[in-house]
């Protein structure tokens, strides 16, 4: 299951992605973001990345937010942390 939903985002990247400009806010971006949900979190990483794309959008500040260890819908604050410490 998760190489068949790793497999239509990857075709979404080839086929649809490259028809319309640059936008994602965050980086990675969305479609890499669930990508990398999948494999570490399995079904819930789907749920992971479509919250990802529903917080981006103009009024968010965007920057780094890697895939979390744990699961959340929310941004990675943990990394957000240790970035601002550093």
């Amino acid at each position: 299951m998760k190489k068949l939903l790793i497999a239509l985002v990857k075709w979404y990247q080839k086929h649809i992605s490259p028809m319309t400009p640059p936008s994602c806010r965050y980086r990675p971006t969305c479609s890499n973001y669930m990508i990398g949900a999948i494999e570490k979190h399995g079904i819930k990483g789907v749920l992971m990345g479509i919250a990802r794309i529903l917080r981006c959008h103009p009024f968010v500040e965007g920057g780094d937010d890697p895939v979390p260890d744990y699961f959340t819908l929310r941004r990675n604050k943990d990394f957000r942390r240790k970035k601002e410490e550093s």
